[in-house]
């Protein structure tokens, strides 16, 4: 494994980072391939936005870093790592694990010519392209993003994002959800998320 890519992670992230990393199913072959170097080679082909196919060979081959970049996302392992991430950051700057309030904003961006799939046209912004619907917690760190069509509106794309949101949460933590000008307040609750979208401003508490 060449250690001189930049997207590479260094020892102390990667003594993080494997512990997420699901274990070999049982009965099945044994793993021969380094762990570490997939992970490394899924982060090369996400800084250098290269095709699967252009994977240097340092690398292990990348039919089999597709194969578990693929497994991962179906199965739900990528949305753990980050759960997991975000929760250790915000514990790490003296804030609670599951954060009480958020921000939603929205992004028109042109696609590429190739790019045909969920594709419209932004007439306010007056840009043909993808929308994103973006929910970060109040450090900036990720938590759900939706991507659409250009034409969906922020209203739309934000119940959306709230749908999302309900899918990723943990059974146990259910809350309700409003939404103020772009600003969403978790309020602790008993009953089943209920998301209202409202225009009013909204100072934080």
């Amino acid at each position: 494994m060449n250690p001189s890519y930049p997207s590479n992670l260094t020892s102390e992230q990667w003594e993080l980072l494997s512990g997420l990393i699901p274990a070999p199913k049982t009965g099945g072959r044994k793993r021969s391939v380094d762990m570490q170097a997939i992970v490394n080679a899924i982060l090369y082909i996400l800084c250098a936005g290269c095709a699967w196919r252009m994977l240097p060979n340092d690398f292990p081959k990348w039919k089999t870093v597709y194969h578990y970049f693929r497994t991962w996302r179906k199965d739900g392992t990528w949305q753990q790592i980050h759960e997991r991430l975000r929760l250790w950051v915000r514990v790490s700057c003296d804030r609670e694990a599951s954060p009480s309030e958020a921000i939603m904003d929205s992004q028109t961006v042109e696609t590429a010519t190739m790019v045909s799939q969920e594709v419209g046209y932004d007439s306010g912004k007056k840009i043909k392209g993808r929308k994103r619907h973006i929910l970060v917690d109040t450090l900036g760190l990720l938590i759900v993003v939706v991507i659409t069509a250009a034409s969906v509106s922020e209203q739309a794309g934000a119940k959306q994002v709230l749908a999302r949101l309900n899918k990723v949460r943990a059974p146990s933590t259910r809350m309700d959800a409003d939404v103020t000008d772009n600003y969403l307040r978790f309020s602790a609750s008993r009953v089943r998320l209920k998301s209202k979208i409202h225009r009013a401003h909204c100072c934080k508490i």
